[in-house]
């Protein structure tokens, strides 16, 4: 069981109102190292405006956002986010769109490109350097866009949706790939997703969000080591977890 040593990332209390209309209320999630834990809940729950919280783009009502103990609420540029877009640039290569968060930070773009190629490797996209965001896949142009998240990182993500756009065989494919990808860059992952099976998949942990205004009305856990079987959504424990989600939500 973890710790609270193991944590890198705590939100406490955390409300957000605009104007009269309080869209989330009173939430508290953790993310401990080397998590993957999904947000699961109908549109209109509030899981995007959390995430601009957490990411700092939104300053809440109440409550704040801890990275490795250190309160960063309100300030952005602390913890990387993904939107459901990968927002890659036309006009950029792939190896500068890369490596762009890490001259917005002031890096030499020299240094900053030698940085962002050095991971390539890791990510898959060995080869692809030169080429533009039009001439790739939409799981290779994903590749791309969660490469660039991590080098904006500070050992955390949040992933809005990353996977929804893709056929199924491209989504399990790319499931896999950033399972092990997160295993050996030591990435926690906080992922919001409307799909119940994606989230049995990947998650250790699941939480629950719904209502208007949006709260955590349950958290689960899934209880099965990574990584699982390939036939693992064929189980009967599978489907146990899926039926008790349906349940919930």
């Amino acid at each position: 069981m973890n710790t609270s040593a193991d944590r890198i990332l705590t939100v406490e209390g955390v409300t957000k109102s605009f104007g009269e209309k309080t869209v989330i209320r009173d939430i508290s999630i953790r993310l401990d190292r080397g998590e993957l834990v999904c947000l699961l809940g109908q549109s209109g729950a509030g899981k995007t405006t959390l995430f601009n919280v957490i990411s700092g783009l939104y300053e809440p009502d109440a409550g704040r956002v801890l990275l490795n103990g250190e309160d960063v609420t309100g300030r952005p540029g602390k913890i990387s986010y993904m939107l459901q877009k990968d927002l890659l640039l036309p006009y950029r290569t792939v190896l500068d769109n890369a490596a762009l968060p890490l001259i917005v930070r002031g890096m030499k773009k020299s240094e900053a490109r030698e940085r962002a190629g050095a991971e390539f490797h890791k990510f898959g996209l060995d080869g692809y350097e030169k080429k533009y965001p039009s001439q790739l896949s939409g799981g290779m142009r994903q590749r791309a866009a969660l490469l660039r998240t991590y080098l904006s990182a500070s050992g955390v993500a949040l992933l809005d949706e990353p996977f929804s756009a893709l056929d199924t065989l491209t989504k399990s494919a790319m499931h896999k790939w950033y399972l092990g990808v997160m295993r050996e860059i030591e990435l926690s992952t906080l992922f919001i997703t409307h799909d119940i099976d994606e989230a049995i998949l990947l998650s250790d942990r699941i939480y629950i969000m719904s209502g208007k205004p949006g709260e955590i009305t349950d958290e689960i856990v899934i209880d099965v080591p990574k990584p699982r079987p390939a036939d693992f959504n064929l189980t009967e424990e599978f489907l146990r977890y899926k039926r008790t989600l349906v349940s919930m939500l």
